[in-house]
This record gives structure tokens, sequence and C-alpha cells, in this order.
């Protein structure tokens, strides 16, 4: 991938640039689905976390669990989420909102003192579409999704503007070998947690042609 590629998957709404990855060990809880669908977003967000060369723990010290994620059928049952709106400002009206643009997914990013991430909140509203996804494609999208602070665009399909967060190879659903290899430069200990210069993807392409090079070359 170009640093242009790469400088396209953290462009922000207002024109710059803006890279944040954890910056502590992820710590999920998952509500609204049966064990069965449970063990599989669990596995993703495992396999994906491992890619990364982060890390998972069994509480945070601040928030207890920092990545949160709510299936359910209808927006506004997050209104009815205990203690859901002392965690997201502008509960009520995001909700109207999102219930309005007939969304079906929604991320929302906490970030500590220093820029990178310290929580994250995703929603998914399990509409017909996603209803027939299988559960692996789904679970493994959404690991994808939260282990960066992507731009709202990096994977949209709108006028073909997104490029493809997940691949098919020999039968299986698995990241995008290009998405992986960001992802892993992006947890590269020598790249800082947290970036707002379009430098950075300069830095980070450099960073993927490294682990991508084939061993024996220079």
């Amino acid at each position: 991938m170009t640093p242009d590629d790469i400088a396209t998957l953290f462009a922000r709404p207002s024109g710059g640039y803006g890279f944040a990855r954890w910056g502590r060990p992820i710590v999920p809880v998952v509500f609204g689905v049966a064990t069965p669908a449970l063990d599989v977003i669990k596995g993703a967000i495992e396999a994906v976390v491992a890619l990364a060369g982060h890390q998972m723990a069994e509480t945070d010290p601040e928030l207890g669990a920092n990545l949160m994620v709510f299936f359910f059928r209808d927006w506004a049952e997050l209104l009815d989420v205990p203690n859901l709106d002392r965690l997201i400002d502008g509960l009520d009206p995001l909700v109207a909102r999102l219930e309005t643009e007939n969304a079906n997914r929604y991320r929302i990013y906490r970030f500590d003192a220093a820029g990178a991430i310290r929580a994250c909140f995703s929603f998914v509203r399990m509409d017909d579409d996603l209803a027939e996804t299988p559960a692996e494609v789904l679970a493994l999208s959404l690991a994808g999704q939260m282990i960066l602070a992507w731009s709202d665009r990096a994977f949209s399909d709108r006028a073909g503007s997104g490029r493809a967060m997940l691949a098919r190879a020999e039968g299986a659903i698995i990241l995008h070998p290009e998405i992986g290899d960001v992802i892993r430069a992006a947890y590269d200990r020598t790249m800082p947690e947290a970036a707002s210069d379009p430098s950075h993807a300069l830095r980070l392409a450099a960073r993927v042609a490294v682990l991508t090079q084939p061993e024996g070359e220079c």
C-alpha cells in the first residue's frame, strides 16, 4: 500500500489526519447474542488482537470492560440500556440521527491524554442484511474495525470509495492481507500510539514494507 492509500484509511471528515491504536489491554464484553455467536465474536477479537501483537486482559482498572459491543434490532433499544447515557454523551439525539439514517452500525471511541484508544463502543443493529451475514464474517469485520480508529469512510462501499476489510482465501474468510499488514505495522513498537500529522502515513507505509519484505532481502 502506498502512503496515500494508508492516509485515506485515517482521513477525518474535517480533512485532517487522525491515527490511534489501543494504549491499554483490550477487555471485551458483548451484549445481545447467544453463547454460540458470543464465542465466535470473542474468538475473532482474540485473533485480531494477536495479529496486532497487542494484549487482552480480564478487566480494565478504570472501566471494567473497555470494548463494549451491543447487538439489537432497533436503535431505540439503546435508550433502555441502564446507565448507557452516562457513557455516551448525547445518546438521545444520536439514536434519533441513526434511526433517520437507517444505519446498521456505529462506533464511538474514547481516547486517553496521549490520544491512544482507551475505550470503544460498537453498536450493531441486526437489520435484514446483517441477519443474513454469516456470524464469522460479521465477527471478523467488527474485530478488524475496532483495533484501530479507522476513518468512517475507510471501508465504505458507497461509490466504491472504500477498501475491502475482508477477503476469501481457500474458502475461508480472513482479514484482507493489506489491512492485516497495516494493523501489524501500526502496532509495531517503533510506531506512536496516536498521530495527527499526515507524515505518519509515510512512516506506516515504510513499516509495512519492512514487515512484508521476504526473508533474505534487504
